[in-house]
């Protein structure tokens, strides 16, 4: 009976795809990251310069509104290079191939900062979902369970020792009147809080605690305490 009721409220939902996206994706290349970043450092020293950029950055757009490519989201973000492939033998599928693409962001300052990034792609699935009849996704469930999807994949990932400090989830919720670099400035300002926390390391102080950006919208996302999964409140959000 709970497991009906929670079908149809679609709770489920994104709890299923945050951790189908961990088990099946993430917990894979992770931890494989940082070698991979280190070995095009080492080729390319003037691109990476930052270690605590080493490091997938992954993009969760709560619009679930995911590009295919980078540069048609936002022009000052341009396609660099892939980073060093991953082949394995997955589910019958022999040599498997895993990659990750690293980009150049420009800022408002026209200065590059190089990073590997790309969207949480089960939010592709919730999109279409909601486009669905079947699936009989509104707007305002959508909006539900990519919270819902976001603080789930963010209490896995720091729960998971084998993917520590190898990502960066990037939430956001764009502004309702459209801006052409919203994208880039949202992610030169976490690649400027790694700068930070890797000066402050150095420095022998205390890093930083990231803080809101400027110009994005604050996410309150909250989760019930209770055993099965539930909607998000929208309260304050």
């Amino acid at each position: 009976e709970m497991s009906e009721m929670s079908e149809r409220s679609k709770q489920n939902v994104a709890h299923g795809l945050a951790w189908s996206y961990y088990v099946g994706y993430l917990k894979i290349v992770l931890p494989r990251v940082k070698k991979s970043m280190e070995e095009f450092s080492r080729a390319n020293p003037n691109l990476l310069v930052c270690k605590k950029t080493w490091k997938l950055h992954i993009l969760v757009p709560l619009s679930c509104d995911v590009y295919d490519e980078l540069e048609k989201a936002d022009s000052n973000i341009q396609y660099v290079t892939d980073l060093t492939e991953t082949t394995l033998a997955r589910a019958g599928t022999k040599k498997r191939v895993y990659k990750h693409s690293l980009y150049a962001i420009r800022d408002e300052e026209n200065q590059l900062w190089h990073c590997a990034v790309e969207y949480a792609t089960p939010l592709q699935s919730l999109y279409a979902m909601s486009q669905d009849e079947c699936a009989a996704f509104s707007r305002e469930e959508r909006l539900e369970q990519a919270k819902l999807f976001y603080r789930t994949l963010e209490e896995i990932l720091q729960g998971s020792k084998e993917c520590a400090d190898a990502y960066r989830l990037i939430a956001y919720e764009e502004p309702e009147e459209a801006e052409s670099h919203f994208l880039s400035r949202e992610m030169v300002w976490h690649l400027r809080q790694e700068h930070h926390e890797e000066l402050s390391v150095l420095e022998g102080s205390h890093p930083q605690s990231p803080c809101t950006a400027p110009d994005s919208a604050e996410l309150s996302l909250q989760i019930s305490v209770s055993d099965l999964p539930q909607p998000l409140r929208t309260d304050g959000f």
